[in-house]
């Protein structure tokens, strides 16, 4: 049975202390869904707020505005000005029936999560990250998930991970996968007029827009 889910990339938030965040051991995913506890939409938001709090190059500056002076203001500040958000991760496949998992590589981003249509309804390939050099090919009415397809094309014998299913199977578990983004996406709103209630539109919004969504009504 294939399975798909939207991961995050999470670092332990040590010493971080805003807002309450979940103890996750580094460098593994978080998966976005309708199912986390408010430490771990905590953690998440935590995580999309770092990723983004960089300083922007004089030009932008001026778009984006000073940065506020409370710590709070002062870290939501890149993630709240970010015209493009960036948010670490990707979609996993994975194969129960094999223990085949298809992972993003580096640099790849859950705000690309649509450039899976392309696969399956416009150009018929998507790169995924590298180191892995992760592709996806639509052949017919099959994809092929190549997991290193740049060590595939070099011509030597490698090892590498390839999962093969239908089309209109992918097309399934990306409605999923949209389906629990907006979860998601829900219980930030939820979180957010908690935890950060002065904030909580805007950091709505910015999330929405990292994960191409549209923000809750």
């Amino acid at each position: 049975m294939m399975s798909m889910r939207p991961v995050l990339e999470i670092f332990a938030p040590d010493g971080f202390a805003l807002w309450p965040t979940s103890s996750h051991a580094p460098h593994l995913d978080l998966t976005l869904s309708g199912r986390l506890t408010p430490a771990e939409v905590g953690t998440a938001v935590w995580r999309l707020a770092a990723c983004n709090d960089v300083e922007p190059d004089h030009e932008q500056a001026e778009e984006r505005g000073p940065r506020p002076a409370d710590p709070l203001g002062a870290f939501l500040h890149g993630l709240l000005t970010e015209p493009h958000p960036y948010a670490p991760g990707g979609l996993v496949l994975s194969d129960s029936a094999t223990g085949a998992v298809f992972e993003p590589g580096c640099c790849n981003g859950l705000e690309d999560w649509r450039e899976w249509r392309d696969v399956t309804d416009g150009s018929g390939t998507a790169w995924f990250g590298h180191d892995p050099d992760a592709r996806a090919e639509r052949v017919g009415r099959v994809v092929r998930l190549t997991q290193d397809a740049g060590d595939r094309e070099d011509g030597e014998d490698h090892d590498d991970t390839v999962i093969e299913l239908p089309v209109d199977e992918l097309r399934r578990l990306l409605t999923g996968v949209e389906r629990d983004l907006l979860d998601f996406l829900a219980l930030v709103a939820s979180w957010a007029g908690q935890q950060i209630p002065e904030h909580a539109e805007t950091v709505t919004v910015a999330l929405a827009r990292a994960l191409d969504l549209e923000p809750p009504a």
